[in-house]
């Protein structure tokens, strides 16, 4: 685990205070948790400088209270590191990666429709998963919304295209 232990000291060094936990769980596998300014520094450093080139998804999670984003990167193939960060669920807002990683663009799209994170500076936020018609602020894996309410939600919809 000695190339991993050297990523995160490289981290530590260029995020200081910002980087909040490095955990190294087993061998190519990376957790890094930072305070979500560091957001835009630490991609820039992790692409440009530890060339962490593939971006392969980015998720999130409802904690209540709060949205955890979790990006997952990819070294040469064979690190994966996940940079975690959380935001309000009351104003889940962060920087778009994709002037980074234009790769970024769905995964960010994903994120937005289904946990209402708004990321300042994307390109185009326009519903990718959910249906046009879908309620505006309907965000369906946030822990607010019962199963039963999106189900009507999706029911309603479904009796307004038999009618037309």
């Amino acid at each position: 685990m000695e190339k991993e232990n050297e990523i995160v000291e490289k981290l530590k060094d260029f995020l200081k205070e910002k980087l909040v936990r490095a955990t190294v769980p087993k061998k190519r596998r990376i957790f890094i948790y930072i305070k979500k300014d560091a957001l835009k520094d630490a991609m820039k450093y992790l692409v440009k400088d530890l060339k962490f080139k593939h971006l392969s998804t980015i998720t999130g999670v409802d904690l209540g209270g709060e949205i955890e984003v979790i990006y997952h990167l990819a070294h040469e193939g064979s690190i994966v590191l996940s940079i975690r960060l959380t935001v309000s669920e009351k104003n889940p807002s962060i920087p778009t990666i994709t002037d980074l990683i234009p790769g970024a663009v769905l995964y960010e799209r994903e994120v937005h429709d289904l946990l209402g994170v708004n990321f300042e500076g994307h390109p185009d936020l326009s519903p990718l998963v959910l249906p046009e018609e879908w309620p505006q602020g309907v965000y369906p894996l946030r822990k607010e919304h019962e199963l039963e309410h999106l189900r009507e939600i999706t029911s309603k919809k479904s009796k307004r295209e038999e009618r037309n």
